[in-house]
């Protein structure tokens, strides 16, 4: 049986691959994309995930949420993803195929999770301001998600300063909402992300996959060069989906995990190892095999829309 998932999203050139991903993975069942501003705008993150949905050929509905963090000022990741949050890569925009809903991320994403048969997974890729919304506004969901699979966060280091991850800087007050919950949540953060680098003897492989892998290799040939070296890319929100289909490449510890959210270091996510942590943070993978199944989730996406 496929797992029901929300994608919540800030795309993203990383986000749109993971997305891909996602709506062609037999394990799972799409069932909503909500969108946040983060790695570029609202309208723009808006933008670029009906423009996928409508370039897959898909239905899956998309619906706009916060603009803005809780508290802090807006800061944004275009440096890395372009002005677009695409680089320089284009879709076609279809007038008549939009699957954008009239009503805000945080309600479709309540009325989804009230009203499925079985629990939720949430999988939060961009900063978690629609997350910490919903459980704050709805606290009743919580009894029918069943976990939170999110990109973000880092037992050590960061990207966006030296000591935080860039979806958690950009709202650390939504994201300590979020991690002090007791709701299942696992961490994949740089700690397992900057592992799982694909090769660009990858990319070339997957850019025979027709449009979708041509769109793929495209995008990651704009990934700026802070996320690559020496001939491998980082795609860090794939980690998520993947651990969802293929969690035994992964390996990790229990922990509890406090978000600082004020001061220099903001965004830090302090992580204090326990086997009663409710909060499983990856720390490895295999890389050899993440990268087979990156090829292998692209040329099976490419046989589904050639076929």
């Amino acid at each position: 049986m496929k797992t029901p998932i929300i994608i919540d999203t800030d795309p993203g050139i990383d986000d749109v691959i993971a997305i891909t991903a996602a709506l062609f993975a037999e394990e799972l069942d799409v069932k909503l994309i909500t969108t946040v501003g983060g790695n570029v705008g609202i309208e723009n993150t808006t933008r670029n995930a009906v423009n996928l949905v409508n370039f897959l050929g898909k239905g899956t509905p998309v619906a706009k949420g916060a603009a803005q963090p809780l508290l802090n000022k807006l800061v944004n990741a275009s440096f890395v993803h372009g002005e677009s949050g695409v680089g320089g890569y284009r879709f076609e925009e279809k007038e008549n195929a939009t699957v954008l809903s009239t009503r805000h991320a945080v309600e479709e994403m309540k009325e989804l999770i009230l009203h499925s048969a079985e629990p939720v997974t949430l999988v939060p890729i961009g900063p978690l301001t629609n997350v910490a919304l919903l459980l704050r506004m709805y606290p009743e969901t919580k009894s029918n998600i069943k976990e939170i699979v999110l990109m973000g966060g880092a037992a050590q280091g960061g990207n966006r300063t030296p000591v935080a991850e860039f979806n958690i800087f950009a709202d650390p007050h939504a994201a300590k909402i979020v991690f002090d919950e007791q709701i299942k949540i696992v961490m994949c953060g740089l700690d397992v992300t900057r592992l799982t680098s694909i090769t660009t003897e990858n990319i070339r492989e997957v850019e025979g996959f027709g449009k979708v892998g041509d769109m793929v290799s495209r995008l990651l040939s704009d990934y700026d060069s802070t996320t690559s070296s020496h001939n491998h890319v980082t795609i860090h929100d794939l980690c998520a989906v993947f651990y969802l289909t293929r969690p035994e490449i992964f390996k990790g510890k229990r922990a509890t995990v406090n978000v600082v959210t004020e001061g220099e270091a903001s965004g830090c996510t302090v992580t204090h190892y326990t086997e009663d942590g409710h909060v499983f943070v990856c720390l490895d993978a295999d890389v050899e095999e993440f990268r087979r199944e990156f090829v292998s989730t692209f040329k099976k996406a490419y046989e589904k829309m050639e076929g």
